[in-house]
């Protein structure tokens, strides 16, 4: 599924990403749509999979998680639990799935993958755990350098994080990081990855479309 088949340019800076990317052994998948991206999810994951799924805006506009259940999947996403020890047991057992399902905030042209977490859960799996691991993005979450990536995650990620969750740290009111030590701050965890150890363990999924913060 091409994306940018009509812009000499776009296809030269998708080339550059995929090509940097698989010099980190990530593999890097591009789709014209976040359903076109749900439609390979489904088909490439075993209904028999047990598949923990990270808390993303956008994995939750694509309604994966009730799709996964529908298919027969075993699925670990926190928001199915109804108290806080139950949230609590589905973050803990996603990160020994079979794989792992995962928004992120910025993504480098250089091959970084950039997360800010709350509680760390979601940056955990993606770094150790689950043998498959899928991280989705719209194009919105691509940038230039590592520097902008960071950048994206701390300014414009984390703030709509906070305030989606029911947090107010100052970085709401602020519209950017403001380095704050407050106690409703959600940027606990900062995680970059560099590469992959196991060649084909994680794949990056970028859909042609906005999607997220």
């Amino acid at each position: 599924m091409e994306l940018f088949t009509n812009d000499l340019l776009l296809r030269a800076e998708k080339c550059y990403l995929t090509e940097n990317f698989a010099k980190r052994n990530i593999d890097v998948l591009w789709f014209d749509s976040f359903s076109q991206i749900k439609a390979y999810l489904l088909q490439e994951i075993p209904t028999t999979a047990k598949v923990g799924i990270g808390n993303s805006a956008t994995l939750k506009s694509m309604n994966i998680t009730k799709a996964l259940c529908d298919s027969g999947n075993v699925v670990f996403d926190k928001t199915l639990g109804n108290t806080p020890e139950e949230i609590r047991e589905l973050k803990r057992a996603s990160l020994l799935a079979d794989c792992y399902i995962s928004g992120s905030n910025a993504v480098s042209e250089c091959g970084r993958i950039v997360n800010i977490d709350h509680s760390g859960n979601r940056v955990a799996a993606i770094s150790y755990g689950p043998d498959k691991v899928y991280i989705v993005v719209g194009k919105n979450k691509i940038t230039a350098t590592y520097d902008q990536a960071i950048k994206r995650a701390r300014n414009t990620a984390a703030p709509q994080n906070a305030k989606r969750a029911g947090y107010n740290p100052p970085c709401i009111a602020a519209g950017h990081c403001v380095d704050c030590d407050s106690p409703q701050r959600v940027c606990f965890v900062t995680s970059t990855v560099e590469g992959q150890h196991v060649k084909g363990r994680l794949t990056l999924l970028i859909a042609n479309e906005e999607e997220g913060f």
